[in-house]
């Protein structure tokens, strides 16, 4: 795919994932690396450099001869850190296709996004949670940001490709829940039909002065997908 994370940070962040989930427990034992490692589909080299992310995170402890055991570590310091959808059971994989990207003017009804440039970057994308689409996202960037952003340096990871590209940190994000119906331009791309009424999440993201940076419209199918927020 397109974009996509090398596959030893995919299987770091899904542990991490897993981890925020309470689907590993802490103090709880990894499977053997080999076992692991096959059960993934990966050799035992991939493994081990996304288990070399965990204990960088401070969320795994490596005992020699022993194994592997999961700690507390701090859950912010993942890749999808400020994505809040998970499966019905909690964690799960997050993966995105982009359907549409443009640089184009603001629309009239665009709320504030920190400046005010006439541009802004403005983005379409279908998610997945372990390979099932969950959702569909609307995401207006802040023209003031400016770099080679293309369909082809765009990662999976929006927040990552910022920071990589932009030199953007997204450091905080405000949303706002409630429900609405599937838009028009997103007929097909999830199992439901237009109009279908989702999980709708707004979101302004704000970088590291403290001006808004980035505006979103998430819809969710809450069927397949919740909306999680954890308080430490």
């Amino acid at each position: 795919m397109r974009g996509a994370l090398p596959i030893y940070l995919r299987i770091a962040e899904g542990l991490t994932r897993d981890i925020a989930a309470g689907r590993l427990g802490v103090g709880e034992r990894l499977p053997p690396e080999r076992a692991m490692a096959a059960d993934l589909g990966v050799t035992v080299s991939t493994l081990r450099k996304a288990l070399r992310v965990l204990s960088d995170r401070d969320l795994l402890e490596r005992r020699q001869g022993s194994g592997n055991y999961v700690k507390q570590g701090d859950l912010r310091q993942g890749t999808y850190a400020l994505f809040r959808l998970e499966r019905p059971m909690g964690g799960g994989l997050p993966t995105a296709q982009l359907m549409s990207f443009a640089r184009r003017a603001k629309p009239a009804d665009l709320p504030d996004l920190g400046s005010d440039a006439p541009e802004a970057w403005h983005f379409r994308r279908i998610r997945a949670l372990d390979h099932v689409p969950v959702a569909v996202e609307d995401i207006w960037l802040d023209g003031r940001f400016t770099g080679p952003l293309s369909e082809r340096s765009v990662s999976e990871s929006l927040y990552r490709s910022y920071r990589e590209i932009l030199g953007l940190q997204i450091m905080r994000a405000e949303d706002r829940l409630s429900a609405g119906p599937l838009p028009d331009w997103a007929d097909g791309w999830l199992d439901q039909p237009k109009g279908a009424m989702m999980g709708l999440a707004r979101r302004r993201a704000f970088n590291a002065d403290g001006r808004a940076a980035e505006v979103s419209t998430t819809w969710f199918d809450p069927t397949r997908a919740a909306y999680v927020a954890r308080i430490p």
